[in-house]
């Protein structure tokens, strides 16, 4: 399956096309996105016993690159960022390879969608592509052998970082704040579930700056993959409905660059991922 916020609506993509949950489900579903995560696996399964006449009406629907879309998740409880996740990128700043997890927040009102243009606050705001994790049921103390059973699918994510405010003293510096100014939460365009890619656990993300790569990988290379991240955030809190966890970025950020790279006003950056698509995000002066 795959699923968008299409305008305020929960729709379905099949070859392209739109297929709207609210009339194909003859209002059995919610319009709202966010809501359809609280009976995820029920409605999977409407999803899966209706295939056939959804994949019939979307003959019909609009193309996906007519609509705008709007983050798939765009009002979680929850928004759990994962650092340092793959070794190289963890080499490039000269960081050590964590023996657990290393995790902080990135604030809800952070969320914005897929297309959507976002204000610098400073000149020292940074890219991290990300794949994002999106929770379909409560998980309390699930082991990683069923961590998949938990996750409504996969998403994207650009985890945008104001760096002065990220390393300024005293430490421990404020990870939090620094990635969590409006708009630093780009995600979407889609909400795949795992069984649409060959391996949920070996998924190609990658990032480009005005036209020019500056982030490739798979995530089979993260230090601690998607079943070890349930597993380790379930142990120690309640992961709920359309929470979501940002997995970490690879090698590549503008940061450590020489020279520096870092995000100006109409800078264009595009975020791709395997059967998610690509966001397509945008930034702005401040207008005061």
């Amino acid at each position: 399956m795959r699923l968008v916020n299409a305008a305020g609506r929960a729709a379905l993509v099949f070859d392209g096309r739109l297929v709207d949950v609210v009339s194909a489900s003859a209002g059995r579903w919610s319009a709202r996105v966010h809501e359809l995560y609280e009976s995820w696996d029920t409605f999977s399964q409407w999803v899966r016993r209706n295939d056939a006449q959804l994949r019939a009406r979307a003959v019909n629907g609009p193309q996906i690159s007519d609509v705008r879309l709007a983050a798939p998740v765009p009002f979680p409880r929850q928004v759990f960022a994962i650092g340092l996740n793959y070794r190289e990128h963890a080499r490039e700043g000269g960081a050590e390879i964590p023996s657990t997890p290393m995790v902080f927040t990135k604030f809800p009102s952070a969320i914005t969608g897929p297309t959507d243009s976002v204000v610098l606050p400073s000149q020292y705001v940074d890219f991290e592509a990300e794949l994002v994790v999106v929770i379909g049921k409560p998980a309390e103390g699930v082991g990683a052998h069923e961590a998949w059973h938990y996750v409504a699918g996969l998403t994207l994510g650009q985890d945008l970082s104001e760096r002065a405010v990220q390393t300024a003293p005293p430490k421990p510096q404020q990870y939090s704040l620094a990635k969590s100014y409006r708009g630093f939460a780009p995600v979407g365009p889609v909400l795949a579930t795992p069984d649409e890619f060959a391996n949920p656990d070996d998924v190609e993300i990658s990032c480009h700056l005005n036209g020019v790569e500056m982030q490739r990988a798979r995530t089979s290379d993260l230090i601690f993959d998607v079943p070890h991240l349930v597993e380790y955030l379930s142990s120690i809190v309640t992961l709920l409905p359309g929470d979501l966890v940002f997995t970490g970025t690879p090698s590549g950020i503008g940061w450590v660059r020489d020279p520096r790279v870092v995000l100006r006003p109409d800078d264009v950056l595009v975020t791709s991922g395997d059967r998610i698509g690509s966001m397509r995000n945008t930034f702005t002066r401040p207008t005061k």
